[in-house]
Order: C-alpha cells, then sequence, then structure tokens
C-alpha cells in the first residue's frame, strides 16, 4: 500500500516551524517507540545481537525499494565519508576525479587526500559547469544531487549522459534529496546516503548503492566481520571469504541506530514520493516567492546572510533554521505547512529586507 504525503506526515510529531531537516530529520513515531523499547531492554541485561542483524537487513531492503535497487546491491555503513573514502581508495593511481565547488566534504575531502598522497588528480568546478567539464581523461565524477549549502538541483539527465560519452563513472551522494524526492539508484555507479536527515532517522545508518560492474572495481578496504559471506561465522581469522553481493562492503553496523532506521525507512519506502516532492517544493517555492529570492526546484530555501542577522530573527522567533557558507537555510519536509512560510515571513518582517 502506498502512503500519501497526509497518511505519512501522521507518523509524525513535530513541532511548528521545525524548517531543518537538511540538519537532522525528526524520527517518526514507530522509530521513537523501537528506541525506547531497545534501550529499556539494554537497561535491564537484555539485548540480542541477532535482533539488530534483523533491523540492519530490514532497513537494507527498505532503501532498495526506496531508490529502485535489489537489496544486493545496496551496503551499509555508518557515514557518507567512510563509504566515499572506499571508493577514493579503489581507483587507480593517475585516476582523475571531477568534483563539485561548494559540495558537501565529505564528497571532496576522501579525494583531496589520495590527491595529496599522489595517487588521484582532482578538478573542482561549479556545478552548473560539471557535465560540460567531463573528458576523456576524467575517471570518475563525485556530486550530490542536492547541494547541501544551497539545494541546488544537480542536473542528471547532462551529466549522466556526459559520463556515459567519456567512460566516466559516477558518484552521488543523494543524502539531501532521498526522503523528500523520488531517487533512481539505477542512473549511478553508485550512491551514498546518510539517512539521519530527510529519511528521519538516527546518525550512524548510512547506505550505499553499487552497480555490479563498478563494485568489480572495489576495493572493500573496510571489511570486517560483517562483510563475510556468514557474518557470525566471520568473527575470527585468519580464514576470509566475503559476501558475494553489496554486503562485502558493510561496516560494522552501529546497532542502536538501525533499531531506529528500520521503521522510518520503511515508512518512506511505502510513500508517494512524488506527491511528497510537490508538497515540499510547494511550499519552498512559495516562500521564495514572498522572499523573492530565486526557487531551487527543491525543499531547501537559502539566501545569502553574511551577518547572520536572518538566521539570527528565525531562531528569536522558535523557527529551526540553519546557517552555512554565509547562507541561512530552511527546508520543507512531509510535516510542514503553509503556516510554517508565515512563521518564516513573520519573524524575518521586522528586519531589513533581503
Amino acid at each position: 500500500m502506498v502512503i500519501d504525503r497526509a497518511a505519512l506526515a501522521v507518523h509524525f510529531d513535530v513541532r511548528p516551524g521545525y524548517l531543518s531537516s537538511c540538519v537532522i530529520g525528526v524520527p517518526p513515531r514507530e522509530a521513537v517507540q523501537a528506541l525506547a523499547a531497545d534501550l529499556a531492554g539494554w537497561s535491564e541485561g537484555h539485548r540480542d545481537p541477532g535482533g539488530y542483524g534483523t533491523a540492519v537487513e530490514r532497513s537494507r531492503e527498505a532503501f532498495a525499494r526506496l531508490v529502485g535497487v535489489p537489496a544486493d546491491q545496496v551496503a551499509v555503513g555508518s557515514q557518507v565519508s567512510v563509504s566515499a573514502a572506499m571508493v577514493a581508495a579503489s581507483l587507480p593511481a593517475g585516476s582523475e576525479v571531477l568534483v563539485v565547488e561548494g559540495d558537501f566534504s565529505s564528497m571532496v575531502f576522501p579525494f583531496l587526500v589520495q590527491e595529496e598522497q599522489g595517487r588521484l588528480s582532482v578538478r573542482c568546478v561549479p556545478l552548473a559547469e560539471l557535465a560540460e567539464a567531463i573528458r576523456p581523461s576524467t575517471t570518475l565524477v563525485s556530486f550530490s544531487l542536492v547541494q547541501s549549502a544551497t539545494g541546488a538541483l544537480a542536473d542528471v539527465d547532462a551529466i549522466v549522459d556526459a559520463a556515459a560519452r567519456h567512460g566516466a563513472a559516477t558518484l552521488c551522494d543523494v543524502t539531501q534529496a532521498a526522503g523528500w524526492m523520488p531517487v533512481d539508484a539505477t542512473r549511478f555507479d553508485a550512491t551514498i546516503c546518510h539517512a539521519y536527515k530527510w529519511l528521519c532517522s538516527p546518525r550512524g545508518a548510512s547506505f550505499m548503492t553499487i552497480a555490479p560492474a563498478f563494485a568489480e572495481r572495489l576495493v572493500p578496504v573496510d571489511a570486517g566481520w560483517y562483510a563475510g559471506d556468514d557474518v557470525w561465522g566471520s568473527c575470527y581469522g585468519p580464514r576470509m571469504r566475503l559476501a558475494d553481493s553489496a554486503r562485502r562492503f558493510d561496516v560494522s553496523p552501529a546497532w542502536p541506530a538501525w533499531i531506529g532506521t528500520a521503521p522510518a525507512v520503511e515508512l518512506f519506502a511505502s510513500a508517494d514520493l512524488e506527491a511528497v516532492r510537490a508538497h515540499c517544493v510547494g511550499l519552498a517555492d512559495e516562500l521564495c516567492r514572498r522572499l523573492d529570492v530565486p526557487a531551487t526546484g527543491t525543499a531547501i530555501v537559502s539566501w545569502p546572510d553574511p551577518d547572520g542577522l536572518a538566521f539570527a530573527a528565525l531562531t528569536a522567533a522558535g523557527v529551526a533554521a540553519s546557517a552555512r557558507a554565509g547562507r541561512v537555510r530552511v527546508a520543507f519536509h512531509v510535516w510542514n505547512e503553509l503556516s510554517d512560510v508565515e512563521l518564516v515571513l513573520d519573524a524575518l518582517a521586522p528586519h531589513a529586507a533581503i
């Protein structure tokens, strides 16, 4: 059964004016209940490692449904940077990586570290120029589907087409996209997503989708017991048999995080994300119109705030916003309504025009 936007929203108990899902999502009631029960059981000495494994697999399967890939192409992790670093370490010496100027550092720093070691060369270009900057010497294009600082949406068609023409692989961070808009992970060689933002999960649960052909080019440098073909039979060395699927790239899970992640991601995997996108972008566009700032076509609204006055005014009015890169951001999710747009406008009204 597909859950519509309104039916999805009722699973959340979020205060008015919470506009910061681009920083940290708010868990649905099911996740809160699951985490509370786990904490209570832990406090009594009743913890079942097998139960945590079940939560991980529920999460993996739900994320696979969410982004349209088989579950055996999904690896679990802890942070975006860990997965990106694995890709960076796997690239052959002399590879050229193309990154986006101002992109979130987890999609940039792992490649710069390898460049400092003399293994890779890294080029950095503005998002609008990314597709045309891909050339025959480019090995990998690393970018975010939605830019964290500005909310700008990448031109996926142009980037993917250019990468295919020049034989470059694509690594896309969907952290600021998955949960409020449909994501088709099959369009990329690999995607990475931390679930604690728009997917409203605890921090410490991330996902990576890997196309089979690209997986053959990667080295599971973080392999541990959880990457084994038989997880519980892989606790001790020296014999190693890694999973044949994307599970060989799994990072040992932070168990409690997955207890809350499973019910949260399952909710979004069952939702009508086209309707969620229409709702969130509709609110964002309305705020942009009222503030006379450019709309991005995403759920994030961001505008220059070099002196921090807009952010301070929003905070004083009880609006949960965020400040990044000399800009102020607000983000609309399933629980937000037009009244949240009005809260922002009321908070900014006493101050000078943007």
